[in-house]
């Protein structure tokens, strides 16, 4: 059903549909993490995601989505998002932000990860880091009956605290479920205690992405690929998660998150 907004909330039944789809997408995703090497093409990752998704019984989401070619986005170095999957090798020292989706029984997951190509900067090491950890302080922050710009403001915080990173505005998180888009907007950036309550059924992909320069971007002539206006590069992480009364549940990790939320000392619904 439906409540204020327009956001969609779930039954059980239909997060336990969507947390299938995401170990789908978390499963896909460690296969492309360990398929990333020097000489490697974009194109060969989404052959992997492809197969993999499809053997599962699940379908790709990303692929003829608004006409999007490819079941994987692979967003190379300064591109930030939807990048297109071609001919492109990947090269020692690259970073590649792999964007991943799938459907089961009509019920979505979304996750993304940026992965080292070979050997990198401590700094490029540092972007991505810092990223990964800001989308988990932003799941830290999260609370039944809380609002959803806690997580918004939690991920900018720990960003501005760990240097100078550009974070991204143009694009953000998003309601998930019978879509892979849908109401509301999850913002990086913000301030605490704003927009709609958080309550029990409602699921959301958060997804930071931060770049070593500059906030602004451009798409390319094909109409889809990302870049920072300066050149920068940038990194980009994702998870669909949800809440329970027994804590977070990260719908496309493998474990649920965990670990990662024992780490930060959040309950987690598998736990």
């Amino acid at each position: 059903m439906f409540r204020e907004r327009g956001i969609e909330i779930k039954t059980p039944e239909q997060i336990a549909w969507m947390r299938e789809a995401g170990l789908v997408v978390a499963e896909a995703l460690s296969l492309l993490e360990s398929a990333v090497e020097p000489g490697v093409t974009t194109r060969e990752l989404d052959a992997i995601a492809e197969t993999h998704i499809r053997s599962r019984g699940a379908t790709p989401n990303f692929l003829g989505y608004h006409g999007f070619p490819a079941t994987i986005c692979t967003s190379v170095n300064d591109e930030v998002v939807h990048g297109i999957p071609g001919d492109r090798v990947l090269r020692e020292g690259d970073l590649v932000s792999i964007d991943c989706g799938a459907v089961v029984e009509g019920w979505h997951g979304d996750a993304a990860v940026t992965v080292a190509v070979g050997s990198v900067s401590d700094e490029l090491h540092e972007l991505m880091r810092v990223c990964e950890e800001s989308m988990w302080r932003g799941f830290a922050s999260a609370r039944l009956g809380g609002r959803l710009s806690d997580i918004s403001a939690a991920i900018e915080a720990y960003v501005r605290s760990q240097g100078d990173y550009g974070v991204v505005e143009d694009y953000v998180g998003h309601g998930i479920g019978s879509a892979m888009h849908m109401a509301p907007r999850v913002p990086n950036f913000g301030r605490p205690s704003k927009g709609p309550k958080l309550v029990r059924g409602m699921a959301l992909a958060v997804e930071p992405m931060i770049t070593l320069g500059t906030i602004d971007t451009d798409v390319l002539d094909d109409d889809w690929t990302v870049v920072t206006t300066d050149g920068s590069w940038a990194a980009h992480f994702e998870h669909s998660f949800t809440l329970t009364p027994e804590g977070a549940l990260i719908l496309t990790a493998l474990d649920g998150g965990a670990a990662k939320l024992a780490e930060l000392g959040v309950a987690c619904a598998l736990a």
